[in-house]
């Protein structure tokens, strides 16, 4: 994914009428939804092989495109994110790597080329989403958790996690890696950070809001593996501003060494490149996150890496939707 850019101006999903059911639960009883979705499910199909469902092309679509407006605005903004949180070379892999098990869940998403590294597909078979994921586990698509806060679909924190893999896995130069995750929300990818980064490896997950932060660790706390990584502080959960970053005391052994750190995963979109979290990076390091553009119509996946001397190199990787960086809502 590293050389590829670009917007999402259209994303495809197979011709069925379940995945409707999924992306629009609570309008899927509208009248004048049902019509149109029964207009284009019996509308010509795409061509296709015999093995593949047929697919649509939904921003491009008139009919879908009224469909999404009748959506009301919270249903419609997660909507959005479920449509667009894909890299576009790799929507249509994406929505074919659902699976009925954990494993064949991670085992399509490798035979897609999803997961291309194998270190990551091991962490993926020891991580069951279902102790992370409301419902549909092994969908290959965001779910929302709550709190205005969706977990992403598992192809994306594959992405993040082979984009920061240089930065997560220990080395004898960097035996014990430390790593923040910003907007860790269900706690999925904090523990599959923490699976990479190693037995002496430290993994932050930071949230806006204490019910969060809470969701996490109960979620951690469900699987042996997970209670584990807790109690042995390799796993810290923490409530702050994301914008600002977050400030770890060294550990035990760990004395001189900073508090900063090796890789940043960013969930959330941010307004701007938050300088904080530039400063907060080792050198080197890579933050990966996304960026809204700068006239407001768009957001970009970045990859900003501290090189060893300290300058800073910003790559844009492909375009995507997410909820955005924000403040704790207020009482």
């Amino acid at each position: 994914m590293g050389g590829s850019s670009g917007t999402l101006e259209c994303c495809t999903i197979s011709r069925k009428p379940s995945n409707f059911r999924l992306l629009f639960p609570d309008l899927y009883h509208s009248s004048d939804f049902i019509s149109t979705i029964h207009r284009w499910e019996k509308g010509p199909k795409t061509t296709s092989s015999a093995s593949t469902p047929s697919a649509i092309t939904i921003p491009r679509h008139p009919s879908i495109r009224r469909a999404l407006q009748l959506l009301p605005s919270s249903i419609s903004r997660l909507t959005t994110r479920s449509l667009h949180q894909t890299p576009v070379l790799d929507f249509k892999m994406a929505w074919r790597s659902s699976g009925a098990t954990n494993q064949e869940l991670v085992e399509n998403m490798w035979k897609r080329g999803l997961i291309k590294d194998q270190r990551v597909k091991d962490a993926f078979l020891k991580v069951d989403r279902a102790h992370y994921a409301p419902s549909a586990p092994y969908e290959d698509s965001p779910q929302s958790i709550g709190y205005k806060a969706t977990i992403s679909a598992p192809h994306m924190h594959a992405t993040a996690a082979e984009s920061l893999l240089p930065h997560i896995l220990p080395s004898d130069q960097k035996p014990a890696p430390r790593v923040l995750d910003i907007g860790s929300g269900s706690g999925y990818l904090t523990h599959l950070l923490a699976e990479l980064a190693g037995e002496k490896g430290l993994v932050v997950g930071l949230e806006h809001i204490q019910a969060l932060r809470e969701l996490g660790e109960k979620n951690m706390g469900k699987s042996a593996e997970g209670n584990a990584l807790l109690e042995s502080g390799r796993v810290r959960f923490r409530v702050g501003d994301g914008r600002k970053g977050w400030a770890e005391a060294p550990r035990d052994g760990e004395e001189g060494a900073g508090t900063g750190w090796d890789a940043i995963h960013v969930g959330a979109a941010a307004v701007e490149l938050h300088q904080e979290l530039v400063d907060q990076l080792r050198a080197p390091g890579r933050m990966f996150i996304p960026v809204e553009d700068d006239n407001g119509h768009g957001q970009y996946v970045w990859a900003i890496d501290k090189k060893e001397d300290g300058s800073v190199v910003k790559e844009r990787l492909f375009g995507v939707r997410y909820v955005p960086l924000t403040d704790a809502p207020k009482p």
